[in-house]
Formats: structure tokens, sequence, C-alpha cells
């Protein structure tokens, strides 16, 4: 199945000639060298095939709430209760977002205002536990994210993390190895969620876990938020006490953040962010957040959402069939974590020559890597930007030939290659052109 922008996205892709100036400019007049460099960008997203899982293309209505007259306005405070006045359009604002949130995803409480996922998570930090408290999360190099208590994170510093990982045989979660580090550890927060889990997240065997643990559950969404919303992946409202998520990625928003959790945490989560953590919410964010939920409300969007599903596992199929090394042997989310050691390329050569081949990935850690962090084994790929352009299931073949065709590439050092693919990748993005980016 496959998914058709709005209607209210641009379906022009951006001429090959020059960067565009038209879509702003009164930005070109007063910047020009700004207005050139967002230009190019427009050109550079039109023309590539974005494969980092963490990256979408929202629509035209979400850019354009992006960039109103609610810049200008300070907020500091909820709803109701503000430290400014002024504030007639901005409440509601803020209500519709809180509503639209609460509706998605079925939850009591819905804070709209965290900047982005990482302040989100400190957040929760702030409301649950003291310095020193231990922490439990995935570790990094394991899938997890910096802030679920990694070391060099300001999370690893000022609490005391502790990590659970995968199997080096199946690449998935022992439930049973996280039951005894939790009973043993006893943290006061326990982490589900990462951002190289190409599996289902098991939410209610955490939730048995942190019961018996004493501990508060925050299950971290970021990735996977816009596949809850469409129904194509389970939900935690049933089984966490708080859940963190950013509003881009799979959902399709602009760079911001949301917290949801039981009412009886309500205060704790608001008190933590503001006063806690941040002063005044940017409300242009605001109000880009409550256009994508309300875009994640309507059928469309569960068809996306069982779109990027079914776009990752045909590209896994393809990927397996050309003899890549998968962990955990495939997905069943939008994500694909390769590890490209027995093809015999680092990821950050692969990473580098598929972008020059206008493929774009991120280089990344695979579990048990003896590769640096910076100079790892693997890359990481993902399927909503292309779902998003109205790909489907039967381009996955194409896509897998060109990343075959472009590690092989990389590792012979052909550039002819990598110039040949590029071309092939533009003829396709012409014919599905991307929501939200401007007509030239």
């Amino acid at each position: 199945m496959t998914h058709s922008p709005s209607p209210s996205s641009s379906h022009s892709a951006v001429s090959a000639d020059a960067p565009n100036t038209l879509n702003h400019p009164a930005l070109a007049a007063q910047d020009p060298e700004l207005s050139a460099l967002i230009g190019a960008e427009e050109q550079l997203q039109a023309d590539t095939l974005r494969l980092i899982p963490s990256e979408n293309y929202v629509s035209t209505a979400v850019l354009e709430a992006s960039g109103t007259v609610l810049q200008n306005k300070y907020s500091e405070g909820y709803p109701g209760r503000r430290y400014y006045e002024g504030q007639q359009n901005i409440d509601p604002v803020e209500r519709l977002a809180v509503a639209r949130a609460k509706s998605v995803f079925g939850v009591e409480h819905a804070n709209v205002q965290p900047y982005s996922g990482s302040p989100a998570n400190l957040a929760v930090y702030l409301a649950f536990a003291e310095p020193g408290d231990t922490v439990m999360g995935m570790a990094l190099p394991m899938g997890g994210h910096l802030t679920h208590g990694w070391g060099v994170s300001a999370t690893g510093k000022w609490f005391r993390g502790v990590q659970y990982g995968v199997r080096h045989d199946t690449g998935r979660i022992d439930f049973d190895e996280v039951r005894d580090l939790a009973l043993k550890e006893r943290p006061k927060l326990i982490f589900c969620g990462g951002t190289a889990l190409p599996r289902t997240i098991d939410f209610a065997a955490f939730a048995k876990i942190a019961h018996e643990a004493g501990a508060v559950l925050v299950a971290d969404i970021a990735h996977i938020a816009g596949l809850i919303a469409g129904g194509a992946h389970p939900s935690p409202v049933p089984h966490a006490d708080v859940i963190s998520t950013t509003t881009h990625k799979t959902l399709r928003g602009p760079r911001g953040a949301m917290l949801m959790s039981r009412e009886e945490h309500a205060k704790a989560i608001d008190k933590a962010v503001f006063p806690g953590l941040q002063g005044g919410p940017h409300n242009q964010t605001t109000a880009a957040i409550a256009v994508a939920l309300h875009e994640a409300s309507q059928p469309s969007f569960r068809d996306y959402a069982h779109a990027v599903v079914a776009n990752a596992q045909a590209l896994a199929e393809a990927l397996l069939a050309r003899g890549f090394d998968l962990v955990s042997g495939g997905t069943d989310n939008h994500l694909i974590l390769m590890d490209l050691t027995p093809k015999d390329v680092p990821g950050k050569v692969a990473a580098k020559a598929l972008d020059r081949a206008g493929i774009v990935v991120n280089y990344n850690t695979v579990p048990y890597d003896p590769r640096k962090p910076f100079d790892p084994s693997g890359i990481r790929i993902g399927t909503p930007s292309l779902t998003s352009r109205g790909l489907g299931t039967q381009h996955m073949p194409t896509v897998a030939d060109w990343i075959d065709r472009g590690v092989a590439a990389a590792r012979a050092g052909d550039e002819d290659a990598l110039t040949t693919i590029r071309s092939e990748v533009a003829d396709l993005m012409a014919a599905h052109p991307a929501p939200g980016l401007p007509a030239h």
C-alpha cells in the first residue's frame, strides 16, 4: 500500500537548474547567501533518496504553521496560567495541540512544550528522580539513546546509568536478562525504546518488569510515534507510566517533542518542563504540532504508517537476497540496521559513498561492534521519507539494488558507478515529488 501526499502538499520537485529563491523572495532580497543555501537544500531533498530513518517530509501546511507570526509571542506558563498577557490566541493553539495529542494517542495527559526529544527525556528525570539515582536503559551501542543514562550524556553523568542490551545470537532483547538486571539494580526509571531498534517493542514485558522492580516505565517512542498513531505498531499507552516522543520522524511534524502520561503524573511532568527546564514554549512549533496531529488523525495517515512498515520489510527482504547481514535478521518497523562486515566495507566509507550516489543514510554502530562509534561497522536506513514520496513495495528491489551497487562501488573505489546510480536515483525522485517541497 502506498501513500499519496495530502492535497495541501506541493507536488512539484525543484528544478535542477539552480537553487530556488522564488519561494522566499523577502529572504532572497535581505540575505541572498542564506536564501541560496535554503534553495540548495530544497534541491537536494528533491533529488536524493533519503533513507535516514529519523528524517521525513512535512506537509506544506506544517511548514506554513512553523513560519507564522506566532514566532513573535512569549508565553511562559500553561494555557490559563501564563506569566504574560496577550495570550488570547496562543492558549487556544496550545489547547488544540494538547487535545489532538490526547485523541491521537489515547492518553490522559499531554505536554506539547518540550523543545526537542532530549530535553523531554531530561524532564522525565527531573520529575521522578534525584541526582545520583539509578536509571536503566538500553546501551547506546546496542540501539539505545544517549539520554537513557549513557555515560557521555548528562543523564549518565548526573544519574547512575545501568544498561541492558540484545542477545549476540539473535539481536533481540533478552527479557530474562532485563528482569535480572532490574531486580538487582532497582532503578527509579526504566527506559524502553531507542534509535536503532528494528523490532517491535514489547511494552507489556517491560511494564511487568518495571512493576516488579518498583520503577517508573518510560516509553521513548520518538522513532515509532507515527507508526503507533497509524496503528502499525502496538501502543505503549496501556503499559507505560510516561511516554516521550519527538514530533518529527515518522509522525511527520515539526522539530519538537511531547510528553504524555497518566493523569496522576501530569503535575510532575508539567512542573519539570516549565519552570524546571525551559521558559516560553515555541508557539509556532506548537501550532505545527497541532497540524501534524490533525493529519495523523486522518485515514490516509493510517495507510501511510502501514506502508512505511511494508516498504521496510520488502526492502529488508531484497537486501537479504543480495547477501546483506541485517541485525536481528530483518525488521518489524521502519528501520533496518545493516552490518557491513561481510561486505568488507566500513559503515562510514559506505555511507559517504552512498551519499555521493544520491542515497542518504547514516553510518551506525551495530551490537557488539568491534569498531569505534565514529567509524563503525554498520549503516542505518529507514523508509519514512520514501514512503511519504509515494514509493511502494514494488520500488524496494530497485532501492536494494542501488545500495548493493553503491556498497560494491565503495569497496572498489568506483566513482563512475556512483555517478550512474545518482542519475538513476534523480530520475525516480523526479517521478515521485516530495510533499512540502516548493514548486520552482
